[in-house]
């Protein structure tokens, strides 16, 4: 069972060439993803090329799989919760400006609350909205007709 660590979407799937850390004291780190399973709940049944019996799998358990970075997803940056809260956002089309206070994960795609002092507006991370996250800096946004900032939000 593999589970996302950081709040990220689980990146798992099959023919990803995963390293095992801390590695076994012998034999290769590298191992392939063979399959995943998952009902969408905690984390993913995983099977890796190497890894035939019970016991190999039961000495796997508290590894983690690395993937190189060549093999992450371009978008990985739009979910990326620790790179992303406290970012400032502005909308192109009004120039208003807020801060990502959380990215809320949902079944289609994720949604940043951006506040400002008083008000914010939940944006969902779509192309259409997000094209783009800069390393640095502000992150331009084109927030969809009909939503709007929302006045009196209290910050807990």
């Amino acid at each position: 069972m593999t589970v996302p660590v950081h709040g990220l979407p689980s990146l798992v799937r099959p023919g990803l060439e995963v390293a095992l850390v801390p590695p076994a004291l012998r034999g290769s780190r590298w191992r392939t993803v063979t399959s995943v399973s998952s009902d969408n709940r905690v984390g993913s049944l995983v099977s890796l090329s190497g890894v035939a019996a019970l016991g190999e799998a039961e000495d796997l358990v508290g590894t983690y799989l690395l993937a190189r970075v060549d093999d992450l997803p371009e978008d990985l940056p739009l979910h990326d919760r620790e790179r992303l809260v406290g970012r400032v956002v502005r909308d192109v089309e009004s120039g208003r400006a807020g801060t990502i206070e959380e990215v809320m994960t949902g079944p289609a795609n994720d949604v940043w609350v951006i506040r400002d002092a008083d008000s914010e507006v939940l944006v969902p991370v779509i192309d259409e909205v997000v094209s783009s996250v800069p390393e640095s800096g502000e992150i331009s946004i084109s927030i969809p007709r009909g939503l709007d900032w929302r006045r009196g939000v209290s910050r807990s």
